[in-house]
């Protein structure tokens, strides 16, 4: 079915109506019309080819991107998001916020990973001890979507993934945390990234729509996932845990709050001695985060820190670099479909009481 939303930029004077299909939405693929009364805040950082989903560090001084590869597809577009067919994996550097991308060639690739059938969504990289871990969602021979490693002795690559999916994952989006020697890798999205289907501990098989599992609208939100990561990386170190988002009154958002609810794209970084567990609100197409007081949880809803792009989906990561923040994003300003994203790049701001400024993706031309 198609669904029409109205994106609601508070100071601009227009709105923009899409209609677009995504990885995780209820709609068919749509075009997005834009007003000549608007521009973007940013342009693309990577220009010749379509990249998403920005997973960014920073390792010995030097600034590394982990994206997703948007490509065209010849699969057929459903609601679980199978025309995002995405078959590869590209690492990017700069040496600083000014710098254009390098693009270090391929790093890994489907045919390379024996467990992997398709669908290379978006993944995440940490470094420890000399060897940099890949980690990366993918759907397995069942089109179970499972989260994989992979190992290089590069932060470029290319990497060679480990013979089976990572033991007891699944969903997708992971995003690791170093905190000293710890490392957390957090994970999951709702709809096409199959979390839902796992309410059970089992994988949930009934109905073929990725809609049919979700908890009532007056139940708890499903919760994103986290586990410390095994000294060698390659596994969950501990039973994995549930990531509670509350209300400021303590109670957790409900599955009906649209506005709020964790649906993918989970991201944590650290501020001031706070947790700041940011994701995507899915439908709703916005950034918000959440505070606590440990990497575990759980995390009060706070605000929003990215408005909606020009496309469907809203992936981001947040990191410092040079003592400033940064976020990295993606939107549709290079093709014009959902798709097929381009990746961007803007100053993030902690506000003296620890919140953050809500940055606005398009701007009104004066």
């Amino acid at each position: 079915m198609n669904l029409k939303f109205a994106k609601d930029v508070s100071f601009l004077l227009t709105a923009f109506i899409l209609t677009a299909g995504c990885a995780n939405n209820k709609s068919s693929e749509g075009k997005i019309e834009e007003s000549a009364e608007v521009q973007f805040l940013n342009a693309p950082l990577i220009t010749h080819m379509y990249t998403a989903d920005p997973s960014v560090h920073v390792f010995d001084g030097k600034i590394y991107i982990y994206p997703s590869h948007d490509v065209e597809s010849d699969v057929e577009e459903d609601d679980t998001g199978a025309h995002f067919n995405m078959r590869d994996y590209h690492v990017f550097s700069m040496d600083n916020v000014n710098a254009t991308p390098i693009d270090h060639g391929l790093a890994l690739d489907v045919d390379d990973i024996p467990w992997a059938k398709r669908q290379l969504w978006a993944p995440d990289a940490a470094h420890k001890n000399g060897k940099y871990f890949f980690y990366f969602p993918a759907k397995d021979k069942d089109d179970i979507f499972r989260l994989g490693v992979a190992v290089s002795d590069s932060p470029t690559g290319p990497f060679v993934p480990q013979p089976e999916p990572m033991k007891g994952s699944y969903s997708m989006d992971p995003a690791v945390f170093q905190e000293g020697d710890n490392y957390y890798i957090y994970w999951g999205g709702i709809w096409g990234g199959q979390l839902q289907k796992w309410r059970t501990g089992k994988y949930l098989s009934t109905g073929n729509s990725p809609y049919d599992d979700e908890p009532a609208d007056d139940e708890p939100a499903i919760s994103p996932m986290v586990a410390k990561l095994s000294d060698d990386m390659l596994e969950f170190g501990e039973e994995p845990k549930p990531v509670l988002i509350l209300d400021k009154d303590g109670t957790a958002i409900k599955a009906g709050d649209h506005e709020r609810r964790f649906f993918e794209a989970a991201w944590v970084h650290k501020y001031n001695d706070t947790y700041y567990f940011s994701y995507s609100t899915g439908n709703t197409h916005k950034i918000a985060y959440a505070t606590g007081n440990s990497p575990y949880g759980p995390f009060t809803y706070q605000g929003v820190i990215l408005q909606p792009v020009q496309g469907w989906t809203n992936h981001h990561s947040i990191v410092e670099i040079g003592g400033k923040w940064y976020l990295f994003y993606h939107d549709t300003e290079l093709s014009g479909k959902t798709h097929l994203r381009n990746i961007k790049m803007t100053e993030l701001h902690h506000e003296p009481d620890g919140s953050i400024r809500t940055i606005e993706p398009l701007i009104s031309k004066k």
